[in-house]
């Protein structure tokens, strides 16, 4: 039995436009499938990763606003690096990207900000902010913390 050829690299707006159409015709599903129903000489995995993180209709694009940068921050204290469930909590916005965002904007400038607030006066100001996050948080999602 002949392997299957994998493309890798970049893709081609053709590619985009094959995938979307797959997609939004059939509906999400086994990505392994999709790639091999569409035509595409892709990997189910990268046709999933490209589907969810770029040609989704309802993806956000642009740079993230005073408001999500505040959830983000204030989600990351609380739930850590689960940036689905902190991604879950900004509409059109993807995992992927909110922790690219983190990593890139927001972290060092947070752990900056985090030491001058404790080394004022002792105690962090969202502390308060913090639990009533927690809280929501966990009715939401069902968390359960020993």
């Amino acid at each position: 039995m002949k392997a299957r050829k994998i493309k890798k690299g970049l893709w081609k707006p053709e590619e985009d436009m094959i995938l979307k159409q797959y997609v939004e015709t059939h509906g999400e599903g086994n990505w392994a499938v999709v790639s091999q129903r569409s035509g595409l000489k892709r990997g189910g995995k990268s046709c999933r990763l490209r589907w969810k993180n770029y040609l989704r209709p309802n993806i956000k694009r642009g740079g993230m606003s005073p408001e999500e940068e505040d959830l983000i921050i204030r989600m990351h204290k609380l739930l850590g690096n689960r940036w689905s469930l902190i991604a879950g909590r900004l509409p059109g916005r993807t995992d992927n990207e909110v922790k690219n965002y983190w990593n890139t904007h927001l972290n060092k400038r947070h752990l900056s900000r985090k030491r001058n607030s404790i080394a004022s006066n002792g105690r962090h100001k969202d502390e308060n902010i913090c639990a009533t996050l927690a809280t929501e948080t966990a009715r939401k999602y069902q968390l359960h913390r020993p």
